[in-house]
């Protein structure tokens, strides 16, 4: 008996730490709120529901067991079931209780689930639009008719388990009879089953009416769309109709059924039934695929075009791209004369600020460079952000932040991994358009502690996309701050309020059991002021406080007025909006850079409607959370916000420092873009063609398969006047691999213009390049292949490419993609080159940007500053200006440097010794060349001044 007190007791225990621990946690974010109003939702559906199915269930049992017949001379049959009578007679209240107690507890799990569901229709606000078959809101379908629905599937549950339960009930005390002469069943029986059949035959009319408004959010083919949703000419003309007829013979058959109660006799009601089920078959089947096969298929077009429009304007304003303006664009620019060239040459300076240092491939550079210690990481891909020079002028920048990393600490045991490992430390950010010599990255916040262009601020990171650990911290253990060479290992104690205060030993006890962890109770190093820190990721965090939002996969930290701020992008989304196509969010989102750590975390994978409305931020230090209402004219924001009143803050609460760092989200902006794949159609005609359909390119820069990522980048469009910071992408006509066209948005949240969508369409009669294309002319030019195998044998290194930028362009198009080398026995790679084409021109591999720009554009001659000048064997004729000849030498001279550095440090000491020679020559040629211009200069003087 003490066993089984005690193994209860632990069970109870185990089942309060996870309440408990949830408590806490929610309360020392400040959003007890949220835990409180979802856990009373819950308590109360589950009640509610529970009770009822198990009331429904147990007095139909109840009067089952009440309408028995007499025991009378008795069957065979009744005399084997005797036994079981006998046996249940002493324990019929328990046996009842027992049942009604599974029924009742099942029903109200399955119930409290539908929390979202509920709080939807209690708070649901009106959209203010209306679809156009029924004229009823949109809220009817998106918060209305998902809960009628369950209510429907419950009713449907909660009747077939009354009509069990009552027939078997019936069947053992005598009322019905199944192998006995005479009467099947007793007219008490009859009468109590034909009116549970009634109220199933009921429901089942009630289905039949709320199928016709499902027919507006019902997904059906149509080969010119993915993921149709809506009525089509036969809903409207075929399967509507049948389902209102439908409703009304399933209503007279359940009249048939009730009127049981005075018939006593089934003959009627299974007359009815077998009406209804013949009618479903013919009506509800047969009818529409005769008015398809003969109507709708031989003229389809035009059957299907109002449906079609239909179905356009509400996906279009569903996903926010109602607004998307589309330009036409020629894409095939040539320039006619030098005076064009030298335009198009100074607009590439100032139509864009191309980002040539690609966050996807240069943190491992950061690693190399920037890690410091083992014990700290950056991200696989870096961010992108904006952040002000020396001129107060916005600079892309990628940043990343100095993370925690415990595989790479040499100790690994409970005490370092979560007493004295605890947090990470600084960010580090370069320039996103400059590199520094070498190829490395001009960086501009960097160091241990970091300092640099932020100024002072916090830098300790306890919150971060890596930090997925628990830590105890505040307590009697020290933990490790940072460790420099100048200034040695420093301790620290943390000083933050976050986490929960584990000086309580109820606390201390939950923990243990909630993390598995028994040293936590009674572990020396957890004492007065100790507080544990856990769900520490940006994301996680946020999906914690607000359940209902689906949260972007990419998280990016921002200096912040002397913080570290982690800004999360979160959506409102809904599965019922009427006649708006449905997408599936994971495969919408992903593309070759998309991994665990960058996936979507979404509340429901298909939907039909998206909004941006929240904009939260997480502090890197204490990890406080804060939610700002981003779209404030979203209805289903608004109606989440009457659920859970004082957790969203009002867009003015975002201040300006704040604002300067937000920009567009990647993850709504992938999705858009694939619906304008199909929906930058706005004819019916042309859209039920697919003649005009685009598709989203693979990226061209690896082997994965998947699709281009959007890309972050400074620039202008041809209608705008000045640079803006951007997310770009580019299309492809379907199956094809030539340009199909060209999406920016205005990714800028101070600006005016944040969230334009603009597309600009490339004519179909004149090809231009798609990006895969492009690669393919980079990769098969002879010059650049010959130039990029020469980089490679040097110490066998390998190539790997940056982003391939496209960039509208006086117009024409642009293309500039960074070209890294990853020499052998590094894991870093250095920018070498710059791969650059425009329009028609022969593409040009140059040692940096501006130069590849001055060959494209012919300012310069092919080869200028790459090649070698001629060697002093007489005068060619056609010698060129000393000036280009010095800067030929300084080039070559700068080369050879960078090759014996190399040299150096690979111990290769006869390439060294070989390249201080060619060093030497080339410094050689440079004064010479340079005492030449002098000399010409002093000659031209004296004739000037001779002839006077």
């Amino acid at each position: 008996m003490t066993l089984g007190v005690l193994a209860v007791l632990a069970m109870l225990f185990v089942m309060f730490s996870g309440f408990w621990t949830d408590w806490l946690w929610y309360r020392s974010v400040k959003f007890s709120s949220v835990f409180t109003t979802t856990l009373w939702t819950k308590i109360g559906l589950f009640a509610a529901f529970g009770a009822l199915m198990a009331t429904a269930v147990g007095v139909n049992i109840w009067l089952a067991h009440r309408l028995r017949p007499p025991l009378s001379a008795m069957s065979m049959e009744q005399q084997s079931l005797d036994r079981y009578r006998m046996g249940i007679a002493p324990y019929k209240k328990w046996a009842l209780l027992a049942v009604t107690a599974v029924v009742g507890l099942i029903a109200g799990a399955s119930a409290s689930g539908q929390w979202r569901t509920w709080l939807q229709w209690v708070n649901g606000v009106p959209f203010g639009q209306q679809d156009p078959q029924f004229g009823k809101d949109v809220a009817f379908y998106a918060f209305d008719l998902p809960w009628y629905r369950f209510l429907l599937s419950f009713g449907f549950a909660c009747a077939v388990l009354c009509l069990i339960a009552a027939a078997l009930t019936h069947y053992l005390y005598g009322g019905l009879r199944v192998t006995s002469p005479g009467s099947r069943a007793t007219a008490a029986a009859t009468g109590h089953l034909s009116v549970v059949l009634g109220i199933f035959v009921s429901l089942k009319a009630v289905a039949y009416w709320l199928d016709r408004y499902g027919l507006a959010v019902k997904s059906s083919g149509l080969k010119s769309a993915d993921g149709w949703t809506g009525l089509r000419y036969v809903d409207a003309n075929a399967y509507l109709p049948a389902k209102t007829i439908l409703f009304f013979i399933a209503a007279i058959c359940a009249v048939l059924f009730f009127a049981t109660l005075w018939r006593r006799t089934w003959q009627l009601p299974v007359i009815g039934f077998g009406l209804m089920v013949l009618s479903a078959v013919l009506i509800g089947g047969l009818y529409p695929a005769i008015v398809q096969k003969f109507q709708v298929q031989p003229n389809e077009q035009a059957k299907e075009a109002p449906y079609i429009k239909q179905n356009i304007k509400a996906t279009r304003d569903a996903y926010d791209i109602d607004g998307v303006d589309v330009q036409s664009y020629n894409g095939n620019y040539k320039p006619k004369d030098d005076t064009d060239r030298q335009k198009l040459r100074d607009a590439a300076d100032t139509t864009a600020s191309v980002r040539l240092l690609d966050p996807n491939v240069v943190s491992p550079s950061f690693q190399q460079r920037q890690q410091v210690r083992s014990y700290y990481q950056f991200p696989s891909t870096l961010d992108v952000d904006r952040y002000k020079d020396k001129d107060g002028k916005d600079q892309d920048t990628v940043i990343g932040l100095r993370e925690l990393n415990l595989n790479g600490v040499s100790e690994r045991n409970w005490i370092n991994d979560h007493f004295k490992y605890t947090h990470g430390f600084g960010a580090v950010a370069a320039k996103g358009t400059t590199f520094a010599e070498g190829g490395e990255p001009a960086y501009t916040e960097s160091e241990l502690p970091s300092k640099g262009q932020f100024g002072p601020y916090e830098q300790r990171v306890y919150y971060g996309e890596k930090t997925t650990q628990y830590s105890i911290v505040g307590g009697p253990q020290k933990e490790l701050d940072y460790s420099s060479d100048k200034s040695g290992e420093k301790s620290y104690s943390y000083t933050g309020k976050s986490g929960v205060n584990l000086a309580n030993p109820v606390n201390r006890a939950a923990y243990a059991v909630a993390f598995g962890e028994p040293q936590i109770l009674y572990s020396g190093a957890i004492g007065e002021g100790s507080r544990i820190l856990y769900n520490r990721t940006p994301k996680e965090r946020v999906e914690a406080v607000a359940p209902w939002l689906t949260i972007d996969g990419d998280a990016y930290p921002a200096v912040i007025d002397g913080r570290i701020k982690w800004i999360v992008d979160a959506y409102t989304t809904s599965n019922g909006y009427p006649y708006a196509s449905r997408t599936t969010l994971g495969d919408t989102t992903a593309d070759s850079l998309t991994d665990g750590q960058r996936a979507v975390v979404a509340q429901q994978n298909q939907v039909n409607y998206i909004r941006n409305s929240v904009k939260a931020t997480v502090d890197a230090y204490d990890g406080s959370v804060k939610l700002y209402e981003w779209d404030t004219k979203d209805p289903v924001l608004k109606t989440w916000m009457k659920s859970f009143p004082g957790t969203v803050e009002k867009k003015s609460s975002i201040s300006k420092s704040l604002m300067e760092h937000m920009r567009y989200p990647q993850d709504l902006f992938k999705v858009q873009r694939q619906l304008l794949t199909t929906y930058h159609v706005t004819d019916p005609n042309t859209f039920y063609t697919g003649s005009e359909r685009w598709q989203v390119p693979n990226d061209p820069t690896n082997k994965s398969g998947n699709s281009v990522p959007p890309y972050y980048q400074s620039l202008k469009m041809p209608d705008q006047k000045a640079q803006t910071f951007a997310l770009t992408t580019t299309f492809t006509p379907n199956k094809r691999d030539n340009l199909g066209a060209f999406m920016a948005v205005d990714a800028n949240a101070t600006s005016g213009d944040y969230g334009k969508i603009r597309v600009l369409k490339l004519p179909s009669q004149t090809p231009v390049p798609g990006p895969q294309q492009v690669q393919s002319k980079f990769n098969s030019d002879p010059k650049i292949a010959n130039e990029l195998n020469i980089l490679k044998k040097l110490g066998d290194s390998e190539i790997e490419y940056g982003n391939l930028l496209t960039v509208p362009m006086n117009g024409g198009l642009l293309y500039v993609e960074p070209v890294y080398l990853r020499g052998a026995g590094t894991n870093y790679p250095l920018l070498k080159k710059v791969l650059v084409s425009y329009g028609e021109n022969d593409p040009v591999l140059g040692n940096n940007l501006a130069e590849a720009l001055d060959v494209v554009f012919g300012k310069k001659p092919p080869g200028s500053g790459t090649e070698q000048p001629p060697s002093d064997g007489g005068d060619t004729g056609q010698q060129p200006p000393a000036d280009q000849t010095v800067q030929q030498a300084l080039d070559d001279a700068v080369k050879a440097y960078e090759d014996g550095e190399k040299a150096r440090k690979e111990g290769d000491w006869a390439g060294y010794g070989e390249a201080q020679k060619k060093l030497k020559a080339a410094l050689d040629r440079a004064a010479e060349a340079e005492k030449k211009s002098a000399q010409k200069g002093d000659a031209g003087k004296n004739g000037g001044t001779g002839g006077g």
